[in-house]
């Protein structure tokens, strides 16, 4: 089998397309690079959607932590707390062990049979506990960015009658997103490279559609040689945090355009003719 038939057969393997038999002999490079590429596609999976979702309730939990009120305060606190407090692989664990115990045959709610199945599956379950984690942690880097407003820009938006929902959408989140930015493009860095242990977690992978870690450890097994395929993992979360790094900086381009250190000089050619 030629290089090219590996990759027509095995790149979107872990999707559930193309060859479904795993390979049994050679485990050439383009094997190897071909496979794990193709579970990457998992990982990535779980880092868009965690991030997405969790940025949604950061802000939300941010808020909640800098609110006056007691009732939105403390539940925000103990929630980032535990969250920040425990470590990742144990939250994994926890919450398979709890998703477990839910009925196999479904919950009834208003005569409708809701299905429990799937949440001990990876692509569920996983990405439930990753979704937590990111947020608890983004929470409190944009508290902390909340926090750390200039006075000068919550008068001057009092000066111009700015209140409320107003003067939080206009002047409180994009500050907070622009002073929080720096370290939210790290979170996600790290939140990237957690997805790794969704493989040693107790979810399993449906069908042999495993991620990135999956496919290195099968290698590794069948070739007794490690050095091989865990470093083109390693390779693979190289590139994609440097993908990352480029789309974080186009946002925070975006959230400081209004800095004079952020507008482009235009070149102007002044010849000298006269002297």
């Amino acid at each position: 089998m030629s290089c090219w038939d590996t990759i027509t057969a095995y790149a979107f393997r872990s999707l559930g397309y193309g060859e479904r038999v795993l390979p049994r002999e050679g485990y050439d490079l383009c094997q190897q690079f071909t496979l794990i590429g193709s579970g990457l596609i998992w990982n990535v999976y779980f880092g868009v959607l965690a991030l997405a979702a969790g940025f949604f309730l950061a802000n939300l939990l941010a808020l909640a932590k800098a609110s006056r009120s007691p009732l939105a305060r403390k539940p925000a606190e103990w929630f980032i707390f535990l969250f920040r407090g425990s470590p990742l692989f144990i939250q994994f664990f926890l919450a398979y062990e709890t998703l477990v115990l839910l009925p196999r045959t479904g919950i009834d709610v208003f005569w409708i049979t809701i299905d429990t199945s799937w949440a001990t599956r990876a692509w569920a379950g996983g990405l439930f506990v990753l979704f937590l984690n990111t947020a608890a942690y983004s929470a409190e880097i944009f508290y902390g960015a909340l926090r750390s407003i200039p006075k000068g820009d919550l008068e001057a938006a009092d000066a111009y009658g700015l209140t409320g929902w107003k003067r939080f959408l206009r002047i409180e989140w994009p500050t907070m997103l622009r002073l929080g930015w720096p370290a939210y493009t790290n979170e996600a860095i790290f939140l990237f490279h957690a997805t790794t242990l969704v493989y040693f977690s107790g979810f399993p992978a449906f069908q042999q559609r495993g991620d990135a870690l999956y496919y290195a450890k099968y290698f590794a097994d069948k070739t007794f040689n490690p050095f091989v395929p865990y470093p083109i993992v390693a390779f693979y979360f190289i590139l994609l945090t440097l993908v990352l790094i480029w789309a974080f900086g186009i946002a925070n381009r975006r959230l400081n355009r209004h800095l004079p250190s952020n507008q482009r000089q235009k070149i102007r050619l002044r010849p000298q003719l006269i002297r």
